[in-house]
């Protein structure tokens, strides 16, 4: 397992300017539906669940979305930068909490409505995001 590091949640004023340029950047790959580096936050539901999108400062974004007993991504996996911010960008119908599988493990609780979190792996290898209650590995972040 690689270590990751919780860097905290994102200001959502400066992350609003992200998610346009994000959602701009979206339209513009050529690869297929597989997350890709990028970068985005919002204080607002976003239609991309589980997309990412290139973005100049390397962030790679995860957007995760939780409804009722359902959420995307399911499982899989994106290739993230050893020692580069990973954004997890939580949109939620209710509150509760992802485990982050590194070492050591990390506990992310989150809010209903959208937030962001700073991630950073600082080994090669692959660390899971899973929601312990929904008992399912939302996406494995893959550090290179």
């Amino acid at each position: 397992m690689s270590n990751a590091r919780c860097l905290g949640p994102v200001r959502s004023g400066a992350a609003a300017i992200v998610v346009l340029a994000v959602v701009a950047l979206a339209g513009c790959t050529t690869e297929d539906p597989e997350p890709t580096n990028g970068s985005g936050a919002s204080d607002s539901p976003s239609d991309t669940a589980g997309s990412t999108s290139a973005s100049p400062d390397a962030t790679t974004a995860v957007e995760i979305t939780f409804e009722g007993d359902q959420v995307t991504p399911s499982g899989e996996r994106v290739e993230v930068a050893v020692g580069e911010p990973v954004e997890l960008v939580v949109t939620a119908d209710a509150p509760g909490e992802l485990h982050v599988h590194s070492d050591p493990e990390q506990e992310i609780a989150y809010e209903e409505g959208t937030r962001s979190y700073l991630l950073q792996i600082d080994r090669p290898g692959v660390v899971e995001v899973e929601s312990h209650d929904l008992g399912e590995v939302i996406v494995q972040l893959e550090a290179r």
